[in-house]
């Protein structure tokens, strides 16, 4: 599986992007995806996850200005992020794994995509 995230750019505080993330190869739909960022300097941090459930998990400090998301018909992977924060510039990297149960651990999860940087100006 080969996962391409896009859709990062420059953007001022309080205003929104939508990352997403295709999927190729052996993908389908009974597959954990997540969204990890990395701001410079520091470690690579779980940002969401969604479960082939539709179950979807997110750390403390985007609860209720982020949302996770996932089309199977098009194997994507989406992060619409609104009211984004200085704080939030940082490298987005997707992820996935074959499995049923989301996981904020950088090793649980066996597939990355190259990441997309995210800047947010104040």
């Amino acid at each position: 599986v080969q996962l391409q995230a896009f859709g990062g750019g420059l953007v001022q505080a309080g205003g929104s992007l939508r990352l997403s993330c295709a999927a190729s190869g052996r993908s389908g739909s009974s597959y954990v995806g997540a969204w990890f960022r990395q701001a410079p300097g520091k470690e690579r941090d779980f940002v969401a996850a969604i479960t082939s459930s539709l179950s979807t998990y997110y750390t403390d400090s985007v609860k209720g200005r982020f949302t996770i998301s996932r089309d199977n018909a098009k194997n994507t992977l989406y992060l619409q992020m609104n009211s984004l924060k200085p704080e939030d510039t940082a490298t987005y990297y997707c992820a996935a794994d074959r499995g049923a149960y989301y996981s904020t651990r950088i090793g649980a999860y066996d597939y990355w995509g190259q990441g997309t940087q995210v800047t947010v100006s104040s």
